[in-house]
């Protein structure tokens, strides 16, 4: 029996498989290798794939996988603390897209009607590929990762009704009202069966497949599940894809969704490539060189006209300037539901043949952009935020996203505190226990939601992005015994322990992070303890194990801290640097003992007897060992010389040994 399309999946996941080694070396996204191969196997190219239709329905099924795992990672309590940013941030930069988008068009000549539609398929972005970058980078709930994906959900859900109004634009409807009433209606009927789904049903289902410890039976359950929902949202004229993410959302809410996202994993991985494959077929390669000029232009006209959209989007929001950097480099590019509206527009004889193939051309290049500027974000905002601006605009950016503080805090007296920075869970567990210990502390959070909350709380919350030094100032973390960096963002936390080193070599940093992989990096730019979720998730795991064994607690307690103990003591044997605290099991009350570089030549120590240099008189800092070399002296006397490249032990007050650093950088 010949089967047409097992042959094209051989032709195409062959040749991706050739092409994604080849871009591994030179260090290319894998994204960019399926593209080519669509390309390269598409009807304009070689015409490789005879079975174009299957092809994109097995994209269609990768979408789907795409959102049903984006809707277990957000969960129904997750949405809700975000609907605010869904349904201004959306509707901002839809709306903003739309208009701007359709103004300029029809200034060009092109007709009222087509402009607006090409100012509906200009305003979405691509869930598939931001969505899928952001998991890998563990940015999902980082603050431009939740503003990221409210824009991508409202955008999504808005696609619907772009499809019901592309008929009113060809004046073939004249019942749209009623149509968009009837439509109301089933999606207020969907959402009641899935909130019914959700509470009574799906859970006993899973119960029951859980009971029967059949793990094929289980995966079967979940993707079952997934598809029933999507095919229900289908069913009444919403998208497979929203259906899928609301099924997410309903797992997402039980004690299964680790294990269902595990088992849909591989599904998604394979199923999302062919959609890419999918995408870079339609491109008509003649028609792209010979107007090559005109599509690049196009090109910097839609990445600009969105970034300054998603811009105004994110300012209006009230986020700092990083994160609306971030934010405009995420989701700057056409999206696969455009392509998919597009095909609407074509039936209806709204897209000329000439400016669907612009279109096209558009998409698959800002799609193919998007990795790289993703990847580089961090860097071009730290560059960008660099750049000089006029005092009077830095100024006023600083005034409007600056310190909301609470009535009752006085970050004044703020002396000898904890600086908890991220308002998550985490952050809430680490105040509530400073709080019960009376350790006094001050908590920084960017997040709007989160911020609102504390401050129900009775929190001390700063409301700022602690990448900036301002912020930083204003909690007096130079004051500050310990800083803990609790967010889900690994280069902003990477930014911050930068800052923080630069006003306290004493402050002790703790930093949770995700992956054990993170550590050493952490570590190396002034990080104290890095605690990864991973490897306290596999103590927990062997603990208990180690419990269902009858092993004492005692010997279970004594492991877990050698384990503890071995791996964070040889993960952080690249700690080097003046920050680096010595003899940790002692804890006096306002006394550190720390190692400070004699780093400069031009300083007033060097050369000098430890009595001509005042350290002890000036700075109330005592001398324990001078490390010079490989050598330890620890006979210190008033004529010892301090000599340039020494590593100085120190026994003082924070204060004062950061008083003594600044005289040594000088």
């Amino acid at each position: 029996m010949d089967i047409p399309i097992l042959k094209d999946i051989v032709i195409i996941l062959g040749l991706s498989i050739f092409i994604i080694l080849l871009f591994q070396k030179i260090k290319v996204p894998s994204l960019l290798g399926f593209l080519l191969a669509g390309i390269i196997a598409g009807p304009y190219a070689f015409n490789l794939i005879s079975s174009q239709h299957e092809v994109e329905l097995l994209s269609e099924i990768g979408i789907i996988f795409l959102l049903f795992i984006i809707g277990i990672e957000l969960s129904l309590k997750g949405l809700a603390a975000i609907k605010k940013t869904i349904i201004i941030g959306g509707g901002m930069q839809v709306g903003g897209t739309i208009l701007l988008t359709a103004f300029l068009a029809n200034i060009i000549g092109i007709p009222l009607n087509t402009a607006v539609f090409i100012g509906f398929l200009f305003s979405l972005s691509s869930t598939a590929i931001v969505l899928k970058i952001l998991q890998e980078k563990g940015e999902v709930t980082s603050p431009h990762g939740r503003i990221t994906v409210a824009i991508l959900i409202f955008q999504d859900i808005v696609v619907v009704p772009m499809m019901l109004l592309t008929p009113l634009l060809t004046g073939q409807d004249e019942n749209i009202w009623n149509t968009l009433g009837i439509l109301l209606i089933k999606i207020v009927g969907v959402l009641i069966i899935i909130y019914l789904l959700a509470i009574y049903i799906v859970p006993r289902i899973f119960e029951l497949v859980i009971k029967s410890k059949n793990r094929e039976l289980f995966i079967l359950t979940t993707i079952v599940f997934c598809f029933s929902v999507a095919w229900l949202t289908s069913a009444i004229g919403l998208s497979l894809a929203l259906g899928a993410f609301f099924a997410g959302l309903i797992i997402s809410e039980s004690d299964y969704s680790h294990q269902a996202t595990a088992n849909v994993l591989p599904f998604r991985e394979i199923f999302i490539s062919f959609f890419f494959i999918s995408v870079g077929s339609l491109l008509n390669l003649e028609f792209f060189f010979n107007n090559f000029i005109y599509v690049i232009l196009l090109v910097i006209a839609v990445i600009l006209l969105k970034m300054l959209i998603i811009t105004i989007t994110v300012i209006s929001l009230r986020y700092p300037a990083r994160t609306m950097f971030l934010t405009v480099f995420s989701i700057f590019q056409v999206g696969e539901f455009s392509l998919l509206l597009s095909t609407v527009g074509l039936e209806n004889g709204l897209l000329p043949t000439n400016i669907y193939q612009y279109f096209l051309a558009i998409s698959i290049i800002t799609m193919a952009l998007t990795p790289f500027l993703m990847n580089y974000a961090p860097k071009l905002t730290y560059f960008l935020l660099k750049l000089p601006v006029p005092k009077t605009i830095r100024k006023r950016l600083i005034s409007y996203h600056n310190i909301q503080l609470q009535n009752h805090s006085n970050t004044e007296e703020l002396k000898d505190h904890l600086v908890i920075i991220g308002y998550g869970i985490n952050g809430k567990n680490i105040s509530k226990a400073a709080k019960s210990t009376n350790i006094p502390y001050i908590i920084v959070d960017l997040e709007q939601e989160a911020f609102q909350e504390a401050k129900k709380n009775n929190e001390p919350i700063v409301f700022g992005d602690a990448t900036n030094p301002v912020i930083l100032k204003h909690i007096h973390v130079q004051e500050a015994r310990v800083v803990v960096i609790a967010i889900s963002d690994p280069d902003a936390t990477k930014k911050i322990i930068n800052e923080v080193r630069d006003y306290s070599k004493t402050a002790f940093i703790i930093v949770r992070t995700r992956y054990v992989k993170e550590i050493a990096e952490n570590i190396r730019l002034g990080a104290d303890e890095v605690i990864p979720e991973e490897f306290e998730t596999s103590i927990e795991i062997f603990s208990r194990v180690l419990r269902k064994y009858l092993i004492p607690h005692d010997e279970i307690q004594n492991f877990i801290n050698q384990v503890r103990s071995s791996d964070y003591e040889m993960l952080t044997t690249l700690k080097v640097g003046p920050h680096t605290p010595s003899y940790r099991h002692l804890n006096i009350p306002n006394k550190d003992i720390v190692t400070l570089s004699v780093t400069q030549g031009a300083n007033s120590v060097v050369e000098k007897t430890v009595m001509e240099s005042g350290i002890s008189k000036n700075y109330g800092v005592t001398i324990l060992t001078i490390k010079r070399d490989s050598h330890y002296i620890t006979d210190i006397t008033p004529d010892t010389v301090i000599k340039q490249g020494d590593l100085l032990y120190l026994f003082g007050a924070p204060s004062n040994i950061n008083n003594l650093n600044k005289e040594l950088s000088l």
